[in-house]
């Protein structure tokens, strides 16, 4: 049976913060996902650790390549996963402990093609929680592309990694990262996504803990 979530990570010498983001994971309330992390070439340990993981629990999957960049390690999963719906992380962040259930929960009860969740920034030791969505009901495209058209740069809209969608609409469409770019290739897949979704949420719950620092993954600027 296919699992109702494929959770993917992009992987790129996060030897650092990778347990601390897979055990975030396997440590959900929501159980029913399979993990796909992709190592991107990494230099350090990073490729072990995946493989290590894989050998302790049968949900992971671990995808091995050459350094193409994330847009491509994320495709590479795509092109394996096989859940009802899509939730991504950055390697060096980690989720709380029932936010696939709360993304899950509300993309189910709704019939909602994209949910979309509230965040927490990380500084050092300070979780700072953003606390910028301000719609809770289900919104049409074009209600959703409006919040979005009203700030485009923020990063509720312009990352994939506070979101959760729904696959069969990425596959039907034939939806990719762009890996030719290597900046706000987050937010153009997010655009694409869009075009063709018909019913968006919001939780005003944050659920993710994101930790910017130089070298990550996450190409856009602006939080």
């Amino acid at each position: 049976m296919r699992p109702m979530v494929s959770i993917i990570v992009p992987i790129y010498n996060a030897e650092q913060y990778l347990r601390r983001c897979v055990d975030s994971i396997l440590n959900q309330e929501y159980t029913d996902y399979e993990l796909l992390l992709v190592n991107d070439g990494s230099t350090d340990a990073s490729g072990d650790i995946c493989e290590e993981y894989r050998d302790r629990d049968p949900r992971v999957i671990v995808i091995q390549k050459e350094n193409t960049g994330v847009s491509d390690s994320r495709n590479r999963a795509l092109d394996r996963a096989r859940g009802k719906y899509l939730q991504f992380l950055d390697s060096d962040d980690w989720i709380t402990p029932d936010a696939t259930e709360s993304l899950v929960r509300a993309a189910v009860e709704d019939d909602c093609d994209l949910v979309i969740a509230d965040f927490y920034r990380v500084n050092g030791k300070h979780y700072v929680e953003k606390k910028h969505i301000k719609k809770k009901d289900v919104m049409s495209r074009e209600e959703f592309a409006m919040e979005m058209a009203d700030d485009p740069a923020d990063y509720y809209y312009g990352v994939m990694w506070n979101k959760l969608y729904r696959r069969s609409i990425i596959e039907e469409h034939e939806l990719r990262c762009d890996a030719s770019m290597n900046w706000c290739e987050d937010f153009l897949f997010n655009l694409q996504f869009i075009r063709h979704g018909q019913r968006f949420r919001a939780l005003q719950k944050p659920i993710y803990y994101y930790m910017k620092r130089k070298g990550s993954l996450v190409a856009t600027e602006s939080v």
